[in-house]
């Protein structure tokens, strides 16, 4: 259906988000991305002088975000330490724990190749590619454990012949498997594939007292906004800072 652009006007902004939510079922942060584009195309509009009032004006977005879910450094020692009978949940794990220590995303490790894994400005192994959602450069140190499951999987021939680091299965199978090694591991939260970036971004590097300016660049961010909601979560950084001040008030 289309809708001539000078009907557009606040009431019909406050309809499209509400049909977004009701209509449509999506989640308020789904509207919500939706009615970001939708005020891109508007904003052209205006720039063109197609129309002269722009019907966003007061309109106020109110969704707000899931707070991001992590694991805690014992709950991945745990999953780490576990020894799985089933072949395919070790398989998922150690693709999970890879993405744990280099903050990689699931479209990200599945097209992770092997030739980009190379040398970097250290001499040491650095994973020197690209982000698969923003295309922005992602250089990465590559750690012992990540290192380790790069080196238990290299000559796999699902792999080699493709000349891709990882076996990587589908992201259905990614996302469900990782529920049932919680189970095993002891671990009360919803693991998903994704909650691996989330780890690496909060407990393997911002509380280990990497530089946000680092973590951002290594998670490929394209604006440290998005890192700094990691370090919102952290009460271990409260922690530190705090005492760091009462050493200085002392």
């Amino acid at each position: 259906m289309d809708i001539d652009i000078q009907c557009i006007d606040h009431a019909f902004i406050e309809g499209y988000e509400f049909f977004l939510r009701t209509e449509k079922s999506c989640t308020p942060i789904s509207a919500a991305k939706y009615m970001k584009h939708f005020r891109k195309i508007v904003k052209l509009c205006l720039a063109h002088r197609w129309i002269t009032a722009d019907p966003f004006v007061f309109y106020k977005n109110t969704a707000k975000p899931k707070e991001k879910v992590f694991l805690t450094q014992d709950e991945l020692d745990r999953i780490m330490a576990k020894q799985y009978v089933t072949p395919r949940l070790a398989h998922v794990r150690d693709i999970f724990i890879f993405s744990c220590y280099t903050g990689l995303s699931y479209a990200d490790v599945k097209k992770l190749r092997s030739s980009v894994i190379a040398k970097g400005v250290d001499g040491k192994l650095w994973i020197l590619s690209s982000r698969e959602k923003t295309e922005t450069i992602t250089n990465i140190p590559l750690l012992p454990q990540a290192k380790e499951i790069i080196d238990r999987y290299a000559g796999y021939p699902p792999c080699a012949s493709k000349d891709l680091a990882l076996p990587v299965l589908s992201n259905q199978k990614m996302n469900s498997y990782p529920k049932e090694i919680a189970d095993l591991s002891g671990i009360t939260k919803t693991l998903t594939f994704h909650m691996a970036r989330h780890t690496f971004a909060t407990t393997i590097t911002l509380s280990n007292d990497v530089p946000i300016e680092t973590v951002s660049k290594m998670l490929g961010h394209t604006n440290i906004k998005t890192t700094q909601h990691y370090a919102e979560l952290l009460d271990t950084r409260i922690a530190n800072d705090m005492q760091t001040l009462q050493r200085k008030l002392l």
